[in-house]
């Protein structure tokens, strides 16, 4: 388990009090914490998890809204839910804007991607600004939603999946193992079933996921922007990754 980082940045300090609760399925302690207006990372002071803080509020608010969804049969969806890991998935954590989420699902589908795991308060179907963007692809993939990222990522690490992040070197400037993609895969350093990891659109991945994937990479930013909107570095990687996971079937490609 990794520790609070001390190559983060000096500005991270946690001042006034605040709730906050351990995002490990097997711990979620809740306990008092500092708060901050920055980034925001520490350790659960019982387990030692690496997380990234969030107020309790907001937890409590995420744990009503997948109560309900529940209660309402919406915890999964799409095609039937495959018996085994296929061979390319998709996590998206905290994905705030569901078009984005849509956008998502639809260059998924396009991919060959199968299954995503949809976490935290990334939106689910069904939903109108969802379909706006995914033209229905949600229909023809199989998607579980989790409260916590960590959820499932225990569930696809206990099938033998590879957890592959996608994240910009600057979120978190201490994971100098951090790699482009394109030398990853040159490397071949990833193996099938894998699972892409990407995060939300201004913090990114939590500090508790890339602590858990298996290899932290990145797409080379050329220009004076650092990252790329999150739907559009998903496509990017997702079809480098199915070019070198999936098997082309050129007699049924569709273009």
């Amino acid at each position: 388990m990794a520790r609070f980082p001390p190559c983060l940045p000096s500005t991270i300090r946690l001042n006034s009090i605040m709730l906050t609760r351990c995002p490990n399925p097997l711990c979620l302690t809740t306990f008092k914490t500092g708060d901050d207006l920055g980034a925001k990372y520490g350790n659960c002071p019982i387990c030692g998890q690496l997380m990234t803080i969030r107020p309790i509020a907001l937890l409590d608010q995420i744990d009503q809204v997948a109560q309900k969804r529940a209660q309402s049969g919406l915890m999964q969806g799409g095609v039937m839910q495959p018996e085994k890991p296929p061979q390319l998935s998709a996590l998206l954590e905290d994905i705030r804007s569901l078009f984005n989420v849509g956008s998502i699902l639809r260059t998924a589908d396009g991919a060959g991607i199968r299954m995503l795991y949809l976490c935290g308060i990334t939106g689910c179907p069904p939903g109108r600004e969802i379909a706006k963007t995914s033209l229905g692809a949600e229909n023809h993939l199989s998607w579980q939603y989790h409260t916590g990222s960590l959820q499932a990522a225990a569930q696809l690490k206990d099938s033998g999946v590879f957890l592959l992040g996608l994240e910009s070197p600057s979120a978190l400037p201490c994971l100098s193992q951090s790699r482009p993609l394109k030398d990853v895969l040159a490397d071949k350093a990833i193996r099938s079933p894998l699972c892409l990891a990407v995060g939300n659109e201004v913090t990114g991945l939590s500090a508790e996921l890339l602590d858990a994937c298996d290899l932290i990479c990145h797409l080379p930013m050329r220009g004076s922007k650092e990252s790329l909107n999150v739907a559009v570095a998903f496509g990017i990687a997702a079809y480098m990754l199915s070019d070198r996971l999936l098997v082309a079937d050129t007699s049924a490609a569709r273009y």
